[in-house]
């Protein structure tokens, strides 16, 4: 809300730092408030709708940018006199959300499992859920919380150097990364070149952009649908392999596109195909992985770590894809497709699924992975005896 302010009156105060310091402020509200949103979603949600309600934060995202593409049309508020307050229109959700929330409950799983506070946590799952019968969630909890009984709360250097969490880590880093180094980005910074080179009107082009924003939104609607009957594994492994083989696609039919004039509508339709999988896998599954794949006193380290992975992944292709185009022009996405295709290979070969499971499920699945090799370990047997009380 401070930011939207300084964006409102940075015009008439004739101040450029105003914009800054406003750009600040919303962007360290979006990375904290993203991981914490995420996280509160995941303590929040039953087995049964976990992915499908930690996707909703990937769905509003989406929604968010159609939102900013149509009022940042020139026939709206994409004018001389109107960015003030386009630039100010972050602080409406933000006034609605300070004021919502004060009537939610904490996290229940951070009631139950952290503080211990039963009634707390009932109160939270009958507000939240509108249900009486809570024995399977609380049971859940209840094994967690045993698990984890005695354990304090893990820093990030616990969840970079513990063992028992090392494939864990490894499969939220990598797809995490792979939101900003799937080449998404850079297919939003090339699409307008090849709109040009289709004939579209310069005048047109924002209205095209919508469309692909739109495209990214109804493809993620529809992932949250398909999130807990197809399960991750194969929504993102298979979304990047398709994303992969899409790019690549799209790099041949790029280097030939003087050959006929209608290669270009061509590539046209591979933007929005490669948008619809980006949307379907990789964009929305990611924001549920924090949540699936550890457990309470391993979450608010492991969302740091997806935070900062997924950020400082995306400051790098901003910073760097610039030079990459300029030395590699349309050849810049067979770096994108390698990665697509690792990204696929790790998650379809080395993942386990974790639809329809516990927290304690999924961890048992992964120490099988984790331990593989390693024979008495005493992290390991401490985890398995706590498990089995």
């Amino acid at each position: 809300m401070v930011a939207a302010l300084l964006m409102l009156f940075s015009r008439i105060s004739k101040s450029f730092e105003m914009i800054l310091l406003g750009r600040f402020l919303y962007g360290y509200n979006v990375g904290l408030g993203l991981s914490v949103h995420l996280m509160y979603l995941g303590e929040s949600s039953p087995k049964k709708f976990r992915g499908f309600l930690t996707l909703t934060s990937s769905i509003f995202i989406g929604f968010g940018k159609v939102t900013g593409q149509i009022i940042g049309i020139k026939e709206m508020m994409g004018t001389e006199d109107m960015w003030p307050y386009l630039l100010a229109v972050s602080g409406i959700p933000a006034i609605l959300q300070f004021a919502m929330l004060l009537f939610f409950p904490e996290a229940p799983r951070y009631l139950y499992i952290d503080k211990g506070d039963t009634e707390g946590c009932k109160k939270a799952l009958q507000w939240l859920w509108q249900e009486e019968d809570l024995k399977q969630e609380l049971d859940d909890m209840e094994q967690e919380r045993l698990s984890s009984q005695g354990e304090k709360a893990k820093t990030v250097k616990d969840v970079l150097t513990s063992r028992c969490v090392r494939w864990q880590l490894l499969t939220l880093a990598i797809p995490c990364a792979g939101i900003q180094f799937c080449g998404i980005n850079a297919l939003y910074f090339y699409a307008f070149d090849i709109f040009r080179q289709s004939g579209v009107p310069e005048g047109q082009m924002h209205y095209l952009a919508i469309g692909i924003g739109a495209t990214e939104l109804i493809a993620i609607t529809l992932c949250s649908f398909l999130i807990d009957r197809a399960g991750r594994k194969k929504l993102m492994g298979y979304g990047y392999l398709l994303m992969g083989i899409t790019m690549s696609l799209l790099t041949a039919m790029l280097s030939i596109k003087d050959l006929n004039s209608w290669i270009p509508y061509v590539n046209i339709a591979l933007i929005f195909c490669v948008i619809c999988i980006y949307g379907l896998g990789p964009s929305g599954v990611s924001m549920a992985l924090p949540a699936d794949l550890f457990l309470q006193a391993w979450r608010p380290s492991a969302y740091v770590i997806s935070g900062t992975v997924n950020w400082l992944s995306m400051f790098l292709v901003g910073m760097l894809f610039g030079y990459v185009v300029d030395g590699l022009g349309q050849y810049c996405f067979l770096i994108f497709v390698a990665y697509c295709i690792f990204s696929a290979g790790f998650m379809i070969y080395f993942v386990p699924e974790t639809k329809g499971k516990t927290m304690l499920e999924i961890m048992e699945e992964f120490n099988k992975i984790n331990y593989k090799n390693g024979g008495n370990d005493t992290e390991r047997t401490d985890i398995t005896l706590a498990t089995k009380l």
